[in-house]
């Protein structure tokens, strides 16, 4: 039996291939460099992002505790060290509560600081929409105002071209009148 592959084509397509070098990083940033080169090797592919860390629950409180110690002078050495666990367990429960509780005052404050922000903001970014808009109507009222003053203008210098029409009509006629002879001492 034949088979397709011999060694002599497997080792040629190993030797086609590149050779990768073992780089054992030997301080963190050394490390953080390898990873940043092997990502801008492919910019095109999507680059892992860790969620964060899950936020623990805080353990609930035992409804009913089973081994009530009692309250007789007789407790046995054994006793203290089930008091103390349970101690120890209320104390972290309580503490982890009070985190919590800051975590979401904290929270709550920064929304409050967040809104405060984004609402002066807001009215700064009103306050100049409206100068520009004032601005802008000025800019436009002008313009209309000469418009209608160049229309006045053009209207006023079609009456006044009338005008010269009737008087140069009129100066017309008056020199008609000069062509006779005058004959006035002093005059024309």
């Amino acid at each position: 039996m034949v088979y397709p592959f011999t060694r002599h084509s497997i080792g040629s397509k190993m030797a086609s291939k590149e050779k990768k070098e073992v780089v054992i990083p030997k301080t963190p940033a050394d490390l953080q460099r390898m990873k940043l080169e092997k990502l801008m090797k492919n910019p095109d592919k999507l680059a892992p992002i860790p969620d964060g860390p899950r936020e623990r629950k805080a353990p609930t409180a035992p409804e009913f505790v089973r081994d009530v110690m009692g309250s007789s002078a007789g407790a046995g050495s054994g006793e203290f060290h089930v008091y103390r666990g349970y101690r120890r367990r209320e104390l972290f429960r309580q503490k982890h509560l009070d985190e919590h509780a800051k975590k979401e005052s904290q929270r709550d404050e920064f929304e409050k600081k967040l809104d405060a922000n984004r609402q002066a903001a807001e009215e700064k970014t009103a306050k100049k929409r409206a100068k520009r808009q004032k601005k802008k109507m000025k800019k436009k009222m002008k313009k209309l105002e000469e418009k209608k003053q160049t229309e006045e203008g053009n209207k006023e210098e079609s009456e006044s071209e009338e005008e010269e029409e009737q008087e140069e009509e009129q100066d017309e006629v008056k020199d008609d009148d000069a062509e006779e002879v005058c004959f006035v001492i002093g005059g024309r």
